[in-house]
This record gives structure tokens, sequence and C-alpha cells, in this order.
């Protein structure tokens, strides 16, 4: 089974709840009330408890391009494992192929500016990220909570925007059908006017992941 599949997406649309977000460029799907409020109360309680300020592969130059901060979930954790099983239910994908759970936590003024999730082949540090386990196929990213201004998530490629709303997740395939990358990926966790926004992103690999 690969990562990038149609078979992959197909099943995903065919879960309850789940609607297809209308654009032929990319794979990309929602679905509201993904996980209780309860779970995600759970979740930013270890995410504000281990948060470090994140890191990225590639800033461009601009020491400001991702300004939240990060935590690596424990494996360990029943709230993690609780999450790791509702993804694997939804999209059929083997667990072996995921990258750890990680939190983000953005405070008012931070953001993470227009990126992909993919690395770049090529790029200065391809051969470091991807040389074990390939590059990443699916990303799946839920909203913890409800964020009072600013916080969304927008495709500029796609013209299509998705506001913060507590349990709502969004999911896409970061590979064309040839599993070349697909530059329409593109994506900014625009900058929080008003309140905190918590998310919990889970990316999967061509190969196992062998960190």
């Amino acid at each position: 089974m690969t990562t990038f599949s149609d078979s992959i997406a197909a099943r995903i649309g065919a879960q309850p709840g789940v609607q297809r977000v209308p654009t032929s460029k990319v794979l990309l799907f929602q679905r509201k009330r993904f996980v209780t409020t309860d779970l995600a109360d759970e979740l930013i309680t270890l995410i504000d408890a281990g948060r470090r300020p994140s890191t990225i592969a590639d800033d461009n130059g601009d020491p400001v391009f991702r300004t939240s901060e990060t935590c690596d979930l424990s494996a360990d954790h029943p709230a993690v494992q609780t999450i790791e099983a509702l993804l694997a239910d939804l999209s059929g994908i083997d667990p072996a192929f995921g990258e750890p759970l990680q939190g983000q936590r953005y405070a008012e003024g931070q953001e993470f500016k227009a990126h992909t999730d993919y690395f770049a082949p090529g790029g200065r540090d391809f051969e470091k990220f991807c040389a074990l386990s390939g590059n990443r196929t699916w990303t799946f990213m839920i909203y913890l909570n409800d964020v009072t201004a600013g916080g969304a998530t927008r495709f500029k490629l796609l013209d299509k925007t998705f506001q913060p709303e507590v349990g709502k997740l969004l999911c896409w395939n970061n590979r064309l059908a040839d599993g070349g990358v697909n530059h329409a990926t593109l994506h900014h966790g625009m900058k929080v006017r008003k309140g905190v926004k918590y998310v919990i992103t889970k990316w999967y690999r061509e190969r196992e992941w062998r960190g």
C-alpha cells in the first residue's frame, strides 16, 4: 500500500461527516467535531506542559517565518493513543508510516507563514530529513479550540481558508498522482489576532518512520 494512493482518499471520503473540499488541485478533506471537546482539552493541557519554540527546516532567511511553539506528544499517553487510533481508522494508513504526533500553540501575533509540509526535493535539508523514511505524504491537522480572532489556515493557491473550530479535522495529500510533490498544498497558518490557537498534526511518510 502506498500512502498517497487513491484508495486512501476514497476511504477518507467515505467516512461519516467527511466533506471533500471542491478543488481538482489537491485531495483535501475536512470533518467537523472529529474529536470531542474533552479530548481536545486534554491535549491542550499536554501541549501547554511540554511546549518549546517551533523550528523549521528552511526559514527562507526570515527569522519570524514560524513563531509558534511545538510539543512532541508522548505515544504512551492515553489521549495520544486515542487520536492515533481515530486517525488510523479514518485513513487506513499503516501507523508504522506515521511520524510521532505533534502539538502546536499559537499565541496572539504568532503565525506560520506560507509553507508546504513536504520537504522540497533538492532542498538543502532534503537528505537529512528524508533519507530514511522518504518524504511526507498525508497531513492530518486537528484544531483543538475556537479562536477569538485570526488563526485561520489559508491555502493561497486554492483560494480556500479554514477557520479554527474545536475538534475540526483538515487532511490532505501532499503528493500528485505520479508521486511528485504538490505545490498547491502551500498553506499559511495565519496570525492569531486575539486569543490562543492549539492544533495537533500528524504526518505520514513514504516508508516506515525511522526517525
